[in-house]
């Protein structure tokens, strides 16, 4: 798949294509039937595929710093859905205040026309385009007429009488409800990144966490989690995850924190996609560093006590205690759980 960065690097070969815009955040049920219509037009015409996508997203650069929505995806957990979906290019547009006081008509006659020359465009049916919204479908059409390309309107996929959308995921994994979001989606909800190195004081009692930083304003959920941690040379493993701010250690950042279960080999800088499959209980902040030990064996065993009902791990005997901690390690610890 190719990444086109800006309208500046838009060249001559990339005129002649099937073309949809949005943010897909998430690439959910909804997403992959535009998708799937682009395919079928893109296959008639024996043209290329092209997402156009903005970074930031609309509703991020309008909210400002203090209240984003929540991010279901980073661009590049996007681009990487986009790619398994078979997608030839993305064009990937900085959302500023030029781009945010564009004219619509603009839109269409400068990038669409003149620059993309695209055949056929599909579009969400609440897809609004330009300075002020202005643009709609019906803009769209009549330029479609007057310049010779197709625009077709995909309609809302519903889901259990709902439409699907971005914001339903959000609202779902909101409310601990990883199995609705993973039918919304088509798969369980996941979060990427590298496994980055951490004081290890985790090991301390017992608990060995792999850190992966977020990168993100707002994540969309907060909690400990079943899990399972796949990439380049592991197989789906079964842990616990806490993403949040570790109030135990008065932390300030969100981050992810991934306890694998009966794992012993070394991930550090390691690529790890982790899927979310069960909300376990919310982060909460404990008196003493032996109570969140204590907590934490008692969510692995309902972990794992998950995982076995469902015919994903064998019902592991339980590993020992890790031992007390000695007063002097009191708040040392740096696990969020």
């Amino acid at each position: 798949m190719e990444l086109i960065r800006g309208q500046h690097n838009l060249r001559p070969r990339h005129r002649g294509c099937v073309a949809t815009i949005g943010n897909f955040d998430g690439v959910h049920l909804g997403h992959q039937a535009i998708l799937a219509q682009l395919t079928e037009q893109a296959t008639r015409l024996r043209l290329p595929r092209l997402v156009i996508t903005f970074e930031p997203q609309p509703q991020e650069f309008f909210a400002g710093p203090t209240a984003p929505p929540a991010r279901l995806m980073r661009l590049r957990e996007k681009l990487l859905a986009l790619d398994g979906l078979g997608i030839e290019r993305v064009l990937c547009l900085e959302f500023d205040h030029r781009l945010a006081a564009m004219p619509a008509q603009t839109f269409i006659d400068e990038l669409l026309v003149n620059r993309l020359g695209i055949c056929y465009l599909v579009i969400g049916d609440d897809f609004r385009f330009g300075h002020r919204r202005a643009g709609d479908f019906a803009m769209l059409v009549e330029a479609g007429q007057r310049h010779g390309f197709e625009v077709a309107d995909n309609h809302s996929y519903i889901l259990d009488g709902e439409r699907v959308s971005s914001t339903r995921v959000r609202q779902a994994l909101g409310q601990g409800d990883l199995e609705l979001a993973a039918r919304l989606l088509g798969r369980p909800y996941d979060m990427c990144g590298r496994v980055a190195h951490g004081d290890r004081r985790g090991r301390t009692i017992g608990f060995p966490t792999a850190n992966i930083h977020l990168h993100r304003r707002v994540t969309p959920v907060y909690g400990v989690y079943a899990i399972l941690m796949s990439g380049p040379g592991l197989r789906p493993w079964p842990g616990i995850a806490n993403v949040g701010r570790r109030p135990t250690v008065q932390g300030t950042r969100e981050q992810l924190e991934v306890h694998l279960l009966d794992f012993q080999d070394d991930l550090y800088g390691r690529h790890v996609k982790v899927d979310f499959l069960h909300y376990l209980r919310p982060e909460q902040r404990f008196e003493s560093l032996d109570a969140l030990r204590r907590q934490i064996q008692q969510d692995e065993q309902t972990a794992r006590a998950w995982f076995a009902a469902r015919g994903m791990i064998q019902q592991f005997p339980q590993p020992p205690a890790p031992p007390t901690l000695p007063p002097t390690a009191e708040g040392s610890f740096r696990t969020g759980f």
